[in-house]
């Protein structure tokens, strides 16, 4: 399968949320690919108010299945959430449980005014009514696939296709 220059998706996600970002909005990454794309985001569209990252692992609604993440960061949310416009950025958008769990955690923080989601992909197949009010490209996947986001050593972002496991 050819997949979509990572790159260029990431050009065409800031020139769709441009519009929207003013000197009030924020931006929350979740880790790990979601704070690749935040962070860039951040400088390409002159953020003024600090990036936010989350870690959504303690969170999620598998935990108990899957068991926490041998790389769990610390969520940062260098600024106040009540009443702020926030843009929470992932890499690929698939189930929706992740967004939830994000959303969850910012509500720990306070009361956001809004929250809008960026996706560099949206893979569909929504286990939750999860939208994105901006993304780079719609992606249609066998259901044992799996879409990454990498990021090289310069910075560089890749997406990359793997397969996962199939429950029985």
């Amino acid at each position: 399968m050819n997949l979509p220059n990572a790159e260029q998706l990431l050009t065409k996600l800031a020139k769709k949320m441009r519009p929207d970002v003013t000197k009030n909005t924020v931006l929350v990454g979740i880790y790990t690919g979601g704070v690749w794309l935040a962070d860039r985001l951040h400088k390409d569209l002159a953020c003024a108010l600090p990036l936010g990252t989350l870690d959504v692992s303690f969170y999620r609604d598998d935990f108990h299945e899957i068991g926490l993440h041998p790389q769990v960061k610390p969520s940062n949310i260098p600024f106040e959430v009540e009443g702020r416009h926030i843009i929470l950025i992932d890499d690929v958008l698939y189930t929706g449980r992740t967004i939830r769990a994000a959303i969850n955690e910012l509500f720990d923080y306070g009361r956001p005014a809004s929250i809008r989601l960026a996706a560099l992909v949206d893979r569909g197949e929504r286990e939750m009514p999860i939208a994105a009010n901006y993304v780079g490209a719609d992606i249609i996947l066998p259901e044992d696939k799996m879409l990454a986001l990498e990021q090289d050593d310069n910075g560089k972002l890749d997406l990359s296709l793997y397969d996962k496991a199939i429950p029985e």
